[in-house]
């Protein structure tokens, strides 16, 4: 199986995350090619070379004033090819494994959104800096991607007040260690849904809103999570899933 991860982008270095989803999914007999040009990786995409995609990138317009530094290097206008290369994927039935910041990327696709099951309000989502979280599976949402994991604890950024799509039925949340917001939207303490999967024209996605760098990608519980979210999109079966 193959794998094209699309990852980086500002304060997500791809150095910081790349090298652990990529041994991760080795482990389970994917290979994984690695691209922080985001129309760049849509090209090879479009090639049909590739089984599953990993989307971890951090990428939008930049419009607002505090972005005005950052804007050069890492601003981006998602062309249509591009979107259209991300579609096709799907449509042909293929994977994709959607994570952290994905949710963040692409402000001038609404799509994206429901392809992914979520994404960031601009001036009503937030996270706490980054620091200790804790993370829970939801027991009453039985899956394979969850089934046995322990609730862990490991250092993170927590997403608050997504936009999250009706039909999403989370199957883990997380909320920062000591009380602290999970955003403009949150409370103190509150849990966030951070991980669901879903299935888009014919392809399967799952959304992991952990993943700021290694310090979580790393955490054993984390990596079998990453696995199973790997293996169910690629339409293994639930009992290979599950016992990964």
């Amino acid at each position: 199986m193959r794998n094209l991860l699309i990852g980086g982008g500002v304060h997500h270095p791809l150095e910081n995350s790349a090298p652990s989803v990529k041994s991760t999914l080795a482990r389970a007999g994917i290979q994984t090619d690695v691209v922080e040009d985001i129309e760049e990786g849509c090209r090879m995409l479009a090639s049909g070379s590739y089984d599953l995609l990993t989307f971890g990138a951090i990428r939008f317009r930049m419009l607002a004033p505090q972005y005005e530094q950052y804007r050069a290097r890492w601003a981006l206008a998602f062309s249509e090819a591009g979107r259209e290369a991300l579609r096709a994927h799907l449509r042909q039935g293929k994977a994709m494994l959607a994570m952290h910041a994905a949710s963040i990327s692409f402000d001038d696709w609404p799509e994206w959104g429901e392809i992914v099951g979520g994404r960031w309000v601009w001036g009503t989502s937030g996270h706490p800096p980054f620091g200790a979280v804790e993370v829970r599976f939801l027991g009453e949402h039985p899956s394979p991607l969850t089934d046995g994991l322990p609730a862990f604890q490991c250092d993170d950024e927590v997403y608050g007040g997504l936009w999250v799509a009706p039909d999403v039925v989370p199957l883990a949340e997380a909320r920062p260690t000591g009380g602290k917001e999970a955003g403009p939207a949150g409370t103190p303490g509150q849990w966030m849904p951070v991980l669901w999967t879903r299935e888009w024209q014919g392809g399967r996605v799952v959304y992991d809103a952990l993943g700021h760098d290694a310090a979580s990608l790393d955490h054993p519980v984390h990596q079998k999570l990453i696995t199973r979210a790997a293996l169910w999109a690629l339409g293994r079966s639930d009992q290979e899933v599950a016992k990964t």
